[in-house]
């Protein structure tokens, strides 16, 4: 079924957690679900304070290449818990249940894999993928063990987006062409900070794991995400959130080309990454275009997707969402604020989406239903995202394909 033909059906109910009293052979509910944290940095360690808010759960292990982020971690978790560096450890462990996967975006898939082989449900950050090429064995992983795998981007599990959804699917603003994304950040973090992490805290070699041999680099350690080995940038860190949006909304299928500039305008000398970007992907087969423009110089417009329809266009952001109509158009104007955040915030104070989505993990490891985001949907956006980067590296269009 194409999206047009999915849209015409008409709008389909929003379940936003899959209830643990499901027939199928789970968990009961009552059974307390035992799960270890793999890269207790800063996300990680946000994830494990909203996660140990859900009942039935116990954070029993975390494990991190770097001293510091380790203890930070233990802290957050039982007071018993297993504390190591090495992940391979614990999946060992016949006491764990599941993992929480934070580290570097190379590493989610090593981890995913080996966690899945191992008979272990995952949660693992977004961008799945560090590569368009990692995608097919990660799905296997998932299917071929029968696990539970929900990939960290949020917004599928937030309730203001899913009933958005379905305005767009039930035609509330016509025939959608177009896609308008932004996620822009003033920064202010311009100089070559000295973190005081030190080579001897840090065991340099597992935290490089499958990237080229290089000296150990706290700057680089620290901010990862702007460096080709490790991370890929606003497209893979920031725009895969609305581009998962976008897929999820439209039922879209890949694009065939993406166009993207970027460049260093305060970054250069610190990072490899650009820190101002734009993009197009192209979807004939959906008759769309997607256009992303991202910063970290400024401000303006925030994180927000706007679905520009024949008959309205649907502003959302993560705290709410408006329907404005076309000139003469009879479509309704409407909207919905569940945050009390600025316009296109980051974070809403109130609409904590990560909550939303880590219940839905343990809802279905207890159902053993499908998840809000599993592994066939993070690998998607994140394709999308390193087409981007591939047309930005190479200064060409991209094709999957190529």
């Amino acid at each position: 079924m194409n999206r047009r033909t999915f849209l015409e059906v008409g709008a389909l109910s929003s379940a936003l957690f899959v209830s643990g009293a499901s027939a199928r052979a789970g968990r009961l509910a009552n059974d307390e679900i035992a799960i270890a944290c793999l890269g207790t940095g800063g996300r990680c360690r946000w994830l494990m304070e909203r996660l140990a808010k859900i009942e039935g759960t116990r954070l029993v292990a975390v494990c991190d290449v770097y001293n510091e982020a380790l203890a930070q971690g233990a802290k957050l978790a039982d007071a018993k818990a297993l504390q190591e560096s090495d992940y391979q450890k614990l999946l060992d462990r016949s006491d764990v249940d599941a993992v929480l996967i934070g580290s570097p975006d190379h590493w989610h898939v090593p981890m995913t894999v080996d966690a899945c082989n191992a008979g272990k449900d995952v949660y693992v950050e977004k961008p799945l993928t560090h590569s368009i090429k990692e995608g097919e064995r990660v799905i296997a992983a998932q299917n071929d063990n029968s696990r539970i795998v929900q990939v960290g981007t949020q917004h599928r599990s937030m309730p203001h987006l899913n009933e958005a959804r379905d305005i767009v699917r039930s035609g509330g603003i016509g025939e959608v062409y177009k896609v308008r994304m932004t996620w822009n950040r003033g920064s202010r973090r311009w100089k070559r900070w000295d973190y005081g992490i030190q080579s001897s805290d840090v065991d340099w070699k597992a935290f490089l794991g499958s990237a080229p041999d290089q000296p150990f680099d706290q700057y680089k350690m620290e901010n990862w995400r702007f460096f080709w080995d490790f991370g890929g940038g606003i497209f893979t860190d920031l725009m895969v959130h609305w581009l998962d949006t976008a897929y999820w909304f439209l039922d879209m299928q890949d694009p065939s080309t993406a166009a993207s500039i970027g460049d260093q305008f305060a970054s250069k000398g610190l990072w490899e990454t650009p820190d101002t970007v734009q993009t197009l992907l192209h979807y004939p087969d959906d008759k769309l275009q997607a256009h992303f423009e991202g910063t970290f110089v400024n401000w303006r417009d925030r994180a927000m997707i706007e679905f520009m329809g024949s008959e309205a266009t649907l502003y959302c952001d993560r705290g709410r969402y408006e329907v404005i109509p076309e000139h003469k158009s009879k479509a309704e104007a409407r909207s919905r604020v569940d945050g009390d955040g600025a316009k296109g915030a980051d974070f809403y104070n109130k609409v904590d989406g990560a909550q939303y989505h880590l219940q839905n993990w343990v809802d279905c490891m207890r159902s053993r239903e499908t998840p809000n985001c599993p592994a066939e949907a993070g690998v998607r956006s994140a394709k999308g995202a390193h087409l981007a980067n591939k047309s930005l590296r190479e200064n060409a269009i991209a094709r999957p394909n190529s």
